[in-house]
């Protein structure tokens, strides 16, 4: 009779056990953390919940006492309503998991920003982790200009989005190239919406040309022409710029629809022919450098900034075909004024009214001339010793 007593008992256990209705995923209240890393938690059935340690955490040094108390809720994914012993066998691990990848879904979804350490760099691109699914980042998708080392990156927080997400595969593709092209767009349009001529502007020298130089304001870059570099006309963006350097830049002229922009630089100076009047005068006799030959005449320097025509009638009282035949680039000699018109800014001067007037003036400029001469040759064997 007491055998079958406790038959009864057992079957009616069972059966109550089987009536309990629990749900895929559920959440109790843990009621013990033992030494072996195994959860107890009161599910508010009849029958408590056990997580086992493997099912805790894939990782074998994790410790649950690490992450909760006995008190704390816990959710969990029912594996089976009993694990033999009566009790209810639950996965911590496979919640968190699924967990994960719902949160990697709306991420996706929803084209969000994540942010996460890269953990690894190599030639094909760069390995980063987000909730321990790991993440790949082509080296296209990098960000890094091609031919350039990413090892820099390994260890540093990066932003990016997922573009390619397989849940069966587990494989994970992500872009910083696409955060970077928006922070990008969202800069410029920030740039031109309040751009104005003659505002002023911090930037980098991105490159040099003949003509000019292209300077990086952050968002966009704009044209330093050469004629904005210096007054002297002779002189080339390299002589006065170098790449990379930051300088002081305002902006001349503006093209909104085409976006294009026109610099000036603040080391330009102020233009010297504002002080032009009180300087040089009509019949003044100075001491010019030949810079420039054409057909009709040389143009010769005043000063830096400052130039004038020598008209190929003025060189010398005998009659000549080119100025090549008197005159050669980068001589000194002495011209006389005679005329000049501030308005056009052109000064024009004349060599042969001072011919056979002054064999002093002519013999100073060849004594300089072959000076400078000298010099140039001292400095080019300094050179190549």
């Amino acid at each position: 009779m007491e055998n079958e007593k406790e038959q009864s008992f057992e079957e009616l256990y069972k059966a109550s056990l089987k009536e309990t209705k629990l749900e895929k995923i559920v959440t109790g209240t843990i009621i013990s953390i033992t030494s072996q890393g195994e959860i107890f938690v009161d599910l508010h059935y009849k029958a408590d919940g056990i997580i086992p340690k493997k099912e805790y955490s894939d990782d074998e040094n994790a410790n649950p006492k690490e992450e909760f108390k006995v008190g704390d809720s816990i959710t969990a994914i029912v594996l089976k309503q009993n694990d033999g012993l009566g009790n209810v066998l639950l996965s911590y691990k496979r919640y968190k998991a699924q967990e994960t990848k719902k949160e990697l879904e709306q991420k996706v979804n929803n084209s969000e920003i994540i942010e996460s350490v890269v953990t690894q760099v190599n030639e094909k691109g760069l390995v980063t982790t987000i909730n321990n699914m790991r993440v790949f980042i082509p080296m296209s998708l990098s960000g890094i200009p091609r031919g350039e080392d990413g090892s820099s990156l390994k260890g540093q927080k990066v932003r990016y989005r997922i573009t390619e997400y397989d849940e069966k595969s587990n494989r994970i593709i992500g872009s910083i190239r696409s955060v970077l092209d928006e922070e990008r767009k969202q800069k410029q349009e920030e740039f031109w919406n309040t751009v104005e001529v003659g505002k002023e502007y911090e930037g980098t020298v991105a490159s040099l040309s003949a003509y000019g130089a292209f300077v990086d304001l952050g968002a966009v870059q704009g044209l330093l022409h050469v004629s904005e570099i210096s007054w002297d006309r002779n002189v080339k963006p390299s002589d006065v710029l170098k790449q990379g350097q930051n300088i002081k830049v305002t902006i001349l002229e503006l093209d909104k629809e085409n976006k294009r922009l026109k610099l000036s630089y603040e080391g330009k100076g102020p233009n010297p022919w504002n002080t032009i009047e009180n300087k040089y005068h009509i019949g003044d006799i100075v001491t010019v450098k030949v810079v420039k030959m054409m057909p009709f005449g040389a143009f010769v320097e005043l000063e830096q900034g400052i130039e004038g025509l020598v008209h190929i009638s003025q060189i010398a009282e005998k009659k000549i075909t080119k100025p090549e035949e008197v005159l050669t680039l980068n001589e000194k000699v002495n011209a006389k004024i005679i005329d000049i018109n501030l308005e056009a800014k052109k000064i024009e001067l004349s060599i042969k009214e001072l011919e056979g007037t002054s064999n002093e003036y002519k013999e100073q400029n060849e004594t300089e001339n072959k000076i400078e001469n000298e010099i140039k040759e001292e400095s080019k064997e300094e050179i190549q010793e």
